[in-house]
C-alpha cells in the first residue's frame, strides 16, 4: 500500500525508435528536426498544449522522491522495491554492488550493453544504498555526496569528406 504522501521524482525519456518515428513525421510536416532523444522528450514535457505531449510515447523511470509521509527509511533498493510494487517502472538494470570492483564490473556491463537498450544513456549512476547514511553524507549545494555519476566514453564515428570545395 502507497504511503499517504509521496511525491515521487524521475526521468522522463524517449526511446530510439520513438524518437525516429516523431522526427519523420516532423519531415513530412516540414517542421524543424529534434537533435537528439533528450531535446525531444524535454521539448514534449514543456508543451503548453497537452494533447502534444500525450501523442508522443514518453517513458518514464521513477527513482527518487519529494515529499514523504511518512519519510522514506531503510534501504534505497528497497526504495525501488517499493515503487515497482506500485506499479511504477523503475529501470530494470538497476543492481545492488557490494565493492568497487562490482562497480567498475557493472559500468563495462552497461557499457556493452549500451547500444542494444533502446534509448540513449551517457553512464552510470552509483548511490549509496543505506538511506541513514545517505542523510548524514547530505548534499553540497544541490549535487548529492551520496550519488555519482560515472560517464561512458563519448561516442566516437568516423566521417569520410567526399568533396571541399573552396570560393571567394
Amino acid at each position: 500500500e502507497p504511503p499517504p504522501v509521496l511525491e515521487v521524482r524521475g526521468e522522463v525519456f524517449m526511446e530510439l525508435k520513438e524518437f525516429q518515428a516523431l522526427n519523420e513525421r516532423r519531415a513530412k510536416e516540414e517542421l524543424p528536426l529534434f537533435a537528439n532523444p533528450r531535446n525531444a522528450a524535454a521539448g514534449s514535457v514543456r508543451q503548453l498544449d497537452s494533447t502534444i505531449t500525450a501523442s508522443r510515447r514518453l517513458r518514464f523511470f521513477a527513482y527518487g522522491w519529494g515529499a514523504a509521509e511518512p519519510p522514506i527509511g531503510g534501504s534505497y533498493q528497497g526504495f525501488l522495491d517499493m515503487l515497482a510494487g506500485m506499479g511504477l517502472r523503475v529501470n530494470p538494470l538497476n543492481r545492488l554492488c557490494r565493492n568497487a570492483e562490482d562497480l567498475l564490473a557493472y559500468h563495462d556491463e552497461i557499457g556493452g550493453r549500451r547500444a542494444g537498450l533502446g534509448y540513449d544513456i551517457d553512464g552510470v549512476v552509483y548511490k549509496v544504498n543505506d538511506l541513514k547514511l545517505q542523510q548524514r553524507l547530505g548534499f553540497v549545494g544541490r549535487a548529492p555526496r551520496w550519488a555519482i555519476a560515472h560517464k561512458f566514453p563519448a561516442q566516437q564515428a568516423v566521417t569520410e569528406v567526399d568533396d571541399i570545395v573552396v570560393q571567394v
